[in-house]
């Protein structure tokens, strides 16, 4: 029986580059998008030529009822085998003293009370062997000054979480982890109204260069497979060196 993968926020950047990875060694895949219908619907094309099913459900993670019919949807490939909680925003860079009421409430609902709502749903579906990857940031334990410190706090409490459900959920023998990306070469640079932030920020990463999608795609998988049969509650933190 071939796993079964649902990932959120999949139509894009890190999400789809493991859609991708995944799909390459065998794994069904159920991918949740938001708005960019024809992205996701791309990224399914591509993952039906390594001969898996695949399927793109256009999902707010914020809403309880949303996330349950992703789930549901995702069940009808198979036993859910994996979670890779990876929808996440960020909101324009700038001081903390400025940031905007609803875009603080943006970041939390979805960063936050959306991986919980998608880590609840897949807990109370998954069974022994199955694993939950937490896509948190390097920036949860930097602050992020000057930056986004809101979406620093929801990362600190993805570690949290994937720190207190992989306690949870071992004794069913499910594992729960976490990959921290660095500056990653993603369009939520963009989003934050700093596309060339990866390049402005290659000299302050030990390792000279930001990082790419694929490589965080590769951490990933590999907590997802049978060589990470003994790891839980690990954060992993693929930031170049930051």
């Amino acid at each position: 029986m071939r796993p079964v993968t649902v990932i959120t926020g999949g139509s894009r950047g890190i999400g789809a580059a493991t859609a991708r990875r995944l799909a390459r060694t065998g794994h069904h895949i159920a991918l949740s998008y938001r708005r960019k219908h024809a992205a996701a619907d791309t990224v399914v094309k591509e993952l039906h030529t390594t001969g898996v099913r695949a399927i793109a459900i256009p999902t707010d993670t914020r809403d309880p009822d949303q996330v349950t019919a992703l789930f549901d949807a995702a069940t009808e490939l198979g036993p859910i085998t994996g979670l890779v909680n990876n929808a996440g925003i960020t909101s324009q860079i700038g001081p903390f003293t400025q940031l905007r009421p609803t875009d603080l409430r943006d970041v939390i609902d979805v960063n936050l009370v959306g991986y919980l709502l998608c880590a609840q749903q897949a807990a109370r579906r998954m069974s022994d062997g199955a694993a939950i990857v937490n896509i948190t940031s390097a920036a949860a334990t930097l602050g992020s000054p000057g930056e986004y410190i809101h979406y620093a706090a929801t990362k600190a409490a993805t570690d949290a979480l994937t720190i207190g459900l992989a306690k949870e959920l071992a004794p069913r023998g499910i594992r729960v982890n976490a990959v921290a990306p660095g500056i990653i070469r993603t369009d939520i640079h963009a989003l934050s109204g700093q596309p060339d932030r990866p390049e402005r920020a290659a000299s302050r990463i030990p390792l000279g260069r930001p990082g790419e999608p694929d490589e965080v795609a590769a951490a990933i998988a590999w907590l997802l497979g049978p060589d990470a049969s003994y790891t839980t509650g690990a954060i992993i933190r693929v930031a170049g060196g930051l």
